[in-house]
């Protein structure tokens, strides 16, 4: 006999989402009854590894125990979600138990699939194999970055959709940035290979990007996936249209094929992505109304990044809300993300976008002008963000982030 329990609202991720989402709704109605579903301990300051893998942070300040950022009010549910039964308002924890909602709220993340590429998993973190997509690796990245003088220097990128398209090319300018002011950039060929057809996805910022690539002297290959490593050998295998080729590496900064959870992508509520299946200006499930979905689990096609979540969050907690008291959604997502990137030490373009790539500046051009490296996003960047992450975001305060109305089309 599998127990039951029941809770008003239960939001699944204790993310930078459902974490933001649950401060939201409770800091318009504090009587709310809501339980988050999370089994991880801990909780990360993502978009800070980059920063540990180039030296800047050191990674213990993107770390806090899951306990500091949960919600006092909301309930804590210390376990991990196995499926969904949105016909019966119902979820299955991995434990058997049953918790049922009058709404529910998606927000698990997204899976980073390292099996995808061959031989990766054994060899991730030795034989010069690293990634600053994980908490535990992004240090050795900065290790290598130190320790490299020479040699061949790959960077990857999957194929869409990845959390902070971003992350692959700041790792590989901050690299480049130090190993130019340490006066060894012209001993080492580094390479930046991207499975995708262009550098980055909205154009405006492509230009200032190029920049950066002819000054490292970067080798530029698009349409280029890694499928294969073989650390001990140092030997990496890409896929393009020619087939398939292996490249010798020194060092390799990895980024991980991305899916939707498969507990999620094997339910109801999967669009045929596996991501959860809704609305993208109001975030509200397309076919059941008491289900919403945000953050990097959602099918929304904007950039997944903790900055597009920080705007998501107020429009999932208004929208539910309405649909608690038996109203239709009122508030509208209009695709915002930001990706700050690291062009150099000191320097950030600061991309700032919507839907359909529409340039969404939160700041007048005369003070920063998001198409250019600017000292003044890198201040924000380092300093201002994480501070709003670990004291706005999370707790609730909507500063820059207020729900816009929802557009009619």
């Amino acid at each position: 006999m599998t127990s039951a329990i029941k809770h008003e609202v239960v939001i699944i991720g204790g993310g930078a989402a459902g974490i933001a989402t649950a401060s939201s709704l409770l800091k318009r109605r504090p009587t709310l009854d809501i339980a988050i579903v999370e089994p991880a301990n801990e909780h990360f300051y993502q978009p800070g590894w980059t920063m540990v893998g180039g030296g800047i942070f050191d990674a213990p300040v993107t770390r806090r125990s899951m306990a500091s950022v949960m919600p006092q009010a909301a309930t804590w549910i210390r376990q991990a979600a196995a499926s969904f039964q949105p016909d019966n308002n119902e979820v299955t924890l991995a434990d058997g138990t049953v918790v049922t909602y009058d709404l529910l709220i998606v927000a698990p993340g997204i899976r980073l699939a390292w099996e995808k590429i061959s031989g990766l998993e054994a060899t991730l973190g030795k034989n010069g194999v690293t990634s600053n997509y994980r908490y535990d690796l992004a240090p050795y990245t900065w290790d290598l970055v130190q320790r490299l003088k020479s040699g061949r220097a790959i960077f990857t990128q999957p194929p869409m959709p990845i959390k902070c398209a971003g992350a692959p090319q700041k790792a590989m300018y901050l690299s480049c940035d130090h190993w130019l002011r340490a006066g060894v950039l012209g001993d080492i060929e580094v390479e930046f290979r991207n499975a995708g057809g262009v550098l980055f996805g909205v154009h405006d910022y492509v230009p200032a990007l190029m920049d950066y690539v002819e000054k490292y002297h970067i080798g530029l290959q698009l349409g280029s996936n890694l499928i294969a490593i073989d650390g001990p050998a140092q030997l990496a295998t890409f896929r393009s249209e020619d087939g398939e080729v292996n490249h010798e590496f020194d060092t390799i900064h990895v980024v991980p094929p991305q899916v939707a959870p498969q507990f999620l992508a094997d339910s109801p509520l999967a669009a045929e992505s596996g991501f959860c299946d809704v609305d993208q200006n109001t975030l509200q499930h397309v076919r059941y109304p008491n289900v919403f979905g945000l953050g990097d689990a959602g099918s929304m096609p904007n950039a997944k990044t903790a900055a597009a979540a920080r705007k998501q969050a107020p429009v999932v907690a208004v929208n539910a809300l309405q649909q608690l008291d038996g109203h239709g959604p009122k508030a509208g997502y209009d695709g915002y993300g930001s990706c700050p990137l690291t062009v150099e030490r000191g320097k950030i373009v600061l991309a700032e976008f919507g839907y359909g790539g529409q340039l969404q500046p939160s700041f007048p051009t005369w003070l920063i002008d998001g198409t250019k490296p600017q000292r003044l996003s890198w201040m924000l960047k380092a300093d201002v963000l994480p501070w709003i992450y670990w004291n706005g975001m999370l707790k609730g305060r909507e500063w820059l982030a207020g729900p816009a109305n929802l557009v009619s089309h």
